[in-house]
């Protein structure tokens, strides 16, 4: 397996449990309410543009599952830290909980989130790059994020959150979300550019999905 491969494969999965990490924090962007997870976690997207454009579908869906279970590794491990209990003498046990826990519904949410919005962001660059012949990278960079980033914040935000904003609300940090993230995509397109035809160039392989079963669950393949 290519180094390149494991070092895109380790900047995806790093992305993606940083960004959970630091979600808890609700930041001000000229106006708009975003989580500090804003700041890095459409970067995991990116990765994933870079994971299928070069390497395929295949290699993708498999990073995208590891980052899966890389992240309910990570929760398992803090849930568990938070139960055991404090040292007589240390008296930051509810900072710890405050910052580090989840609750069950968030924490679905999440999940559920990410395999959509990853999945959905893969399937749709391999389409596009077999509809474009390889031309046009911004394309299916842009388009696939657009969609798969919706359907990040779509379930996300529904399933976390339904009930308890209301309706309107919904509708306005989908949409912030959304749109922050789409634009994130665009601004960084030139340095996508360039890591993706460096890979190809010193890999000396550019993968198109024709013949790919695109079941997410076929990670055997």
């Amino acid at each position: 397996m290519s180094k390149y491969f494991v070092i895109i494969a380790g900047l995806f999965i790093t992305s993606l449990l940083t960004a959970n990490i630091i979600a808890v924090k609700l930041i001000d962007v000229y106006g708009f309410v975003l989580t500090a997870g804003i700041i890095i976690f459409p970067v995991s997207y990116i990765f994933g543009d870079v994971l299928t454009e070069v390497y395929g579908y295949n290699k993708a869906r498999l990073v995208i599952w590891l980052g899966f279970f890389c992240n309910l590794l990570m929760v398992i491990a803090i849930m568990v830290a938070i139960k055991l209990p404090a040292a007589g003498f240390w008296n930051n046990q509810e900072a710890f909980s405050v910052i580090l826990g989840f609750t069950p519904r968030l924490l679905l949410a999440s999940f559920m989130a990410y395999l959509v919005g990853e999945f959905a962001n893969s399937y749709i660059l391999a389409k596009l790059k077999i509809r474009t012949k390889g031309k046009h990278l911004w394309v299916r960079t842009i388009g696939s994020t657009i969609v798969g980033q919706g359907f990040d914040s779509l379930v996300f935000v529904v399933v976390g959150f339904v009930g308890v904003i209301p309706i309107g609300g919904l509708y306005e940090v989908i949409l912030y979300q959304w749109v922050f993230k789409s634009l994130y995509e665009i601004l960084i397109t030139p340095v996508t550019y360039l890591v993706v035809g460096y890979l190809k160039r010193v890999e000396g392989i550019d993968t198109f999905d024709y013949s790919t079963r695109f079941n997410p669950f076929a990670i055997n393949e």
